[in-house]
């Protein structure tokens, strides 16, 4: 099995089309064709990350945090990122991550919270924009139904609960090859007439490579006549955070007390109580001060997240609670989310679990 196998897996879960533009994500280090012996996976990639993957054998790691955010201008080792950069270059160990793009997954980073927090009816917090296309071709009349089917098998025309969506148009169509041309209908040097079906599908933006070739592969004119547009439709599916309701009402203290139990935590700083009961419930792990106004804005009974300043506390205006939990503690489970969903594909290969602990903060 090769890296490129692993890594063409974890990106149909969590396309990296979809990470934010300031992230590095993908493979940092190594070669997509390498053979893999294992895998280690991580929260963060440090030195003593590689020196458990060399000890376990495992020459992937793949991790949620990018060991190499911003450029790298000299490996002399002089710091933790350049050494972490050298020594798994040295000993051929690949690093993969995925950071936002398991972020804006459906099934990612915030739906493990929602899960090991109980919570129900979960939808994106913010969903992410332009993550949407359409494209529209003409096909000969003779072609339509097989070159739609193909567009379709290729996961274009998928919308939410429906799938195999398109719109269809009649019309005609006309073209004149020159001498050069082969055409498929018609005579070359000749104007042709066809009667012809415009079709528009929709589709996720990181599946537009393997429509396209659907699409040429299929059709049957020398020459596809097709365009593509960017659509401000948001997919619900994609996007940052989360937001859902517990099964039963619980009283605030009786809340922060089971968030602190569940996401293991052993400080959560919090704005004002409000004296009403918690029901809905928004997450958002790792940085989360951005989503506060979208939070309010959905109603939430309780924001919980990490990295918020002092000032930021009073965007709660009192009418909910901003909880705190830490950067760590809000995404510690998300190497036990990458080992499950690997494990399920390839239950035959070495998955394994870190044992590191990295996280840079301790408490007294």
């Amino acid at each position: 099995m090769k890296i490129k196998d692993i890594t063409t897996y974890l990106e149909s879960i969590a396309p990296l089309n979809y990470a934010e533009d300031f992230d590095n994500v993908g493979l940092l280090v190594g070669n997509y064709n390498t053979n893999v012996t294992g895998v280690l996976v991580t929260l963060d990639t440090l030195e003593n990350v590689v020196d458990e993957a060399i000890e376990k054998n495992c020459n992937l790691i793949v991790s949620f945090h990018p060991i190499i955010f911003s450029g790298l201008k000299k490996l002399n080792g002089n710091n933790y990122v350049e050494r972490v950069v050298l020594k798994a270059i040295k000993n051929d160990i690949a690093i993969y991550t995925m950071h936002t793009a398991l972020d804006n997954s459906f099934t990612g980073v915030n739906a493990k919270i929602c899960e090991v927090l109980g919570l129900q009816n979960k939808k994106i917090l913010i969903p992410q924009k332009n993550t949407i296309k359409k494209l529209t071709t003409y096909v000969p009349n003779s072609a339509v139904e097989d070159v739609r089917n193909s567009l379709f098998a290729s996961g274009a025309g998928n919308i939410g609960n429906y799938d195999n969506c398109s719109f269809n148009t009649e019309g005609y169509g006309t073209f004149k090859g020159n001498e050069n041309s082969n055409p498929t209908i018609g005579e070359k040097g000749k104007l042709h007439t066809e009667k012809e079906t415009l079709i528009s599908v929709i589709f996720e933006k990181h599946q537009e490579k393997n429509i396209l070739k659907s699409l040429f592969e299929t059709h049957p004119y020398e020459e596809v006549a097709y365009e593509i547009t960017l659509l401000e439709n948001t997919h619900q599916e994609i996007g940052i955070g989360m937001i859902g309701e517990l099964p039963e009402e619980m009283e605030e203290m009786a809340f922060l007390n089971f968030v602190k139990n569940k996401m293991q935590t052993k400080c959560i700083r919090h704005s004002k109580l409000r004296n009403k009961p918690i029901k809905k419930v928004a997450v958002l792990g790792g940085s989360g001060s951005f989503a506060i106004e979208k939070a309010l804005q959905k109603k939430a009974d309780i924001y919980i997240t990490s990295d918020i300043k002092y000032h930021e506390f009073y965007k709660a205006e009192d009418k909910m609670i901003i909880a705190d939990i830490g950067h760590y503690e809000s995404e510690q489970f998300t190497k036990n989310l990458l080992v499950d969903i690997l494990t399920k594909k390839f239950h035959n290969f070495a998955i394994i679990l870190s044992d590191k602990h990295t996280n840079p903060i301790y408490y007294i």
